[in-house]
């Protein structure tokens, strides 16, 4: 099995924490660190160092007993296995405060991935720059992807837009969204689609909350 065989075969979770892993290792290395351990990597990441060490074999890395990880190599295998050579164009859809949050974090945070374009359906921002970024009518959105290169599209929009904006972004020729409405979307197999939902991420939050509390209790009355 080749190399590109290999990475298309990794499980969903496995690329989700190589991700977390390259943002922890990029940290340590701003701090100077040269090497890390896995139960390091694993302390960060609140997961078992079994788990970090599993993943990374999956991908074909190894360190030393002595030193661990190599830190510089393990960030640079991540990102070939992570990002696309060339490059991917992303738009915002949506220019509000939760699209202008967005911008404002993810701009120029990866090198492989660029915010080229937002659009928005209020005429105030339409034709204007916002954190740097030219917003656009969603009217003109399958002009504006085809001619700027646009792959991914970031969605903050209204929930009850959700699905008519799914169906103007797979029209211009979108490959991947990430949605963060509240409301699940509706798209072809083909598109590549990651929701991220505020309230069950909280109620997952509060559920565990809950059981520390319920245990606290049973303890204080046992």
């Amino acid at each position: 099995m080749n190399t590109q065989e290999l990475i298309a075969k990794l499980p969903h979770k496995t690329i989700e924490r190589l991700s977390q892993y390259r943002r922890a290792l990029l940290i340590c290395q701003e701090k100077g660190k040269e090497y890390i351990f896995s139960h390091e990597i694993a302390e960060i990441q609140h997961i078992t160092a079994v788990q970090v060490r599993r993943d990374l074999m999956l991908v074909g890395y190894s360190g030393t007993l002595r030193k661990g990880y190599n830190i510089k190599e393990l960030i640079n295998l991540i990102s070939e296995i992570i990002d696309c050579p060339r490059g991917l164009n992303v738009a915002i859809i949506g220019m509000g405060n939760l699209g202008r949050a967005i911008i404002k974090y993810l701009n120029k945070r990866r090198p492989r991935l660029t915010i080229v374009a937002g659009f928005d359906i209020d005429e105030k921002k339409i034709g204007k720059s916002i954190k740097g970024i030219p917003c656009y009518s969603p009217d003109d959105m399958k002009e504006v992807v085809k001619e700027l290169d646009i792959s991914i599209a970031v969605v903050t929009v209204p929930a009850h837009k959700t699905n008519e904006t799914a169906k103007r972004l797979v029209n211009a020729g979108i490959r991947g969204i990430l949605n963060f409405t509240p409301t699940p979307m509706i798209v072809p197999e083909n598109i590549v689609l990651e929701e991220y939902d505020m309230i069950t991420s909280l109620e997952k939050v509060a559920f565990y909350v809950k059981q520390s509390i319920l245990e606290e209790e049973a303890e204080v009355n046992s």
